[in-house]
């Protein structure tokens, strides 16, 4: 089945959109998820200059790439979160942090993402991938007690906040994709389907399908694209590792870096983690899915030109076209 296979550019916010067209061109990639970060792709310029929207895709159309997505994860984060500290100024930008005040980093986030809606639908593209953040990740641990008035407003609260973004989305015919991911508002089959209710299940809030972020919370990935098959609206590709336990490591991570050999899990470049691919593209096929099937490259023991390169060739060898007819079908008799 034939999906265009993209490049996240994320975690190459480093690099001019020029050179990462270039290299994802060159590696065989169809076109760009751009990120709303670095020199990518400002939302403030797009909203209100044609000629800046014509000069990014003159870049994709030089190398023969489209864009089928765009995400603003790290301006959506700050939205709901709670607190909103020094993490925050390291990620969303002056225009956003300001004088960092909380509620006016939140009211600036809150006005971007609506920007990006509009950005994104004169670039050309329908689905907008990102965060929403949360009030209340910080109760994860539900300790010390934490009362369920608390969680439920914690719910409203996104509600409050993203039914206006929704509402701009809706004006501009614009999808948005949710990263299902601890620190936001769902990360697990059950805060999702709460989120969902929280924001009256509208048909422009849907979800974006990284398993990465399942695998090692111990959720199945297939499950849970056929359990919100009408919500996948995009798929990001990223790889994670669990490692033999040793009793010494659990979920969390112990506060251990990324590259460090002691954390119970990593992530990895898409195709070199235990995630299971070949069953989750079945499912993506069984529930017709048809959009981009993103890479995004994370990995602490691999240089990124080589985890790109790679990756595009493992998720196209999982691209076969679907059979036109059931292989039980031969078996029935003609007796005329």
């Amino acid at each position: 089945m034939t999906r265009p296979v993209t490049l996240f550019t994320g975690q190459w916010a480093d690099l001019p959109l020029e050179e990462v067209a270039k290299l994802a061109s060159g590696w065989g990639y169809d076109g760009l998820e751009i990120a709303c970060s670095g020199e990518h792709f400002d939302v403030h310029r797009a909203a209100v200059d044609e000629k800046y929207v014509a000069e990014r895709l003159s870049i994709l159309e030089k190398y023969n790439l489209k864009v089928y997505a765009i995400s603003n994860h790290l301006k959506g984060q700050a939205v709901c979160d709670n607190p909103i500290d020094f993490r925050h100024r390291d990620i969303v930008g002056s225009k956003v942090w300001g004088d960092g005040e909380p509620e006016g980093v939140r009211l600036r986030a809150i006005e971007e993402m609506k920007l990006t809606a509009i950005a994104a639908r004169k670039l050309g593209v329908d689905t907008v991938v990102g965060f929403t953040g949360s009030s209340i990740w910080q109760y994860v641990a539900m300790f010390p007690p934490v009362s369920k008035e608390v969680i439920e407003a914690g719910y409203e609260d996104f509600a409050k906040r993203w039914n206006p973004i929704m509402d701009v989305f809706d004006s501009e015919g614009v999808r948005f994709a949710l990263e299902v991911h601890p620190s936001e508002i769902a990360y697990d089959y059950y805060t999702t389907v709460r989120a969902l209710q929280a924001i009256d299940n509208r048909p422009a809030f849907g979800l974006n399908w990284d398993p990465s972020h399942m695998h090692w919370q111990d959720i199945d990935p297939v499950n849970f694209i056929l359990d919100f098959a009408d919500r996948i609206y995009h798929v990001d590709c990223k790889d994670t590792v669990i490692r033999p336990k040793d009793g010494r490591t659990g979920r969390l991570g112990s506060h251990l870096g990324w590259d460090d050999p002691r954390r119970g899990w990593t992530f990895v470049s898409t195709g070199r983690g235990q995630i299971d691919w070949e069953s989750s593209i079945r499912a993506l096929n069984s529930i017709g899915y048809a959009g981009p099937i993103s890479v995004e490259w994370e990995d602490a023991g691999m240089d990124r030109l080589h985890g790109a390169s790679e990756a595009v060739n493992f998720i196209r060898s999982l691209m076969w076209d679907l059979p036109a007819n059931s292989f039980d079908s031969v078996f029935k008799q003609d007796d005329s």
